[in-house]
């Protein structure tokens, strides 16, 4: 999935229940097949490859605000999240 692709939980995952949004901050290629990570509405986050990402979402949109998005490290993702960097997903 591309980052600013807008997920939708199947399955509990990290303290979020089923139907929780999720938007993917980061895609990575650590070797076949490469995956993408996914930060939630309560501000937790996971890399997913691309079988884990069939069993845990459905994907509802795209959103622009965040396929620009250049995650560098995780206290700055945290730090990001905090001053509503993907408030443009999760504040709809």
């Amino acid at each position: 999935m591309k980052t600013g692709t807008v997920v939708k939980l199947k399955i509990n995952c990290l303290g979020n229940n089923p139907g929780t949004i999720g938007v993917v901050f980061e895609e990575y290629d650590l070797g076949e097949p490469g995956g993408s990570q996914v930060i939630f509405e309560n501000g937790e986050h996971c890399g997913f490859s691309p079988s884990e990402q069939e069993d845990f979402f459905v994907k509802i949109g795209f959103d622009y605000d965040i396929a620009d998005y250049r995650f560098t490290n995780v206290i700055q993702l945290s730090r990001d999240f905090e001053n509503g960097r993907f408030d443009s997903v999760f504040k709809k």
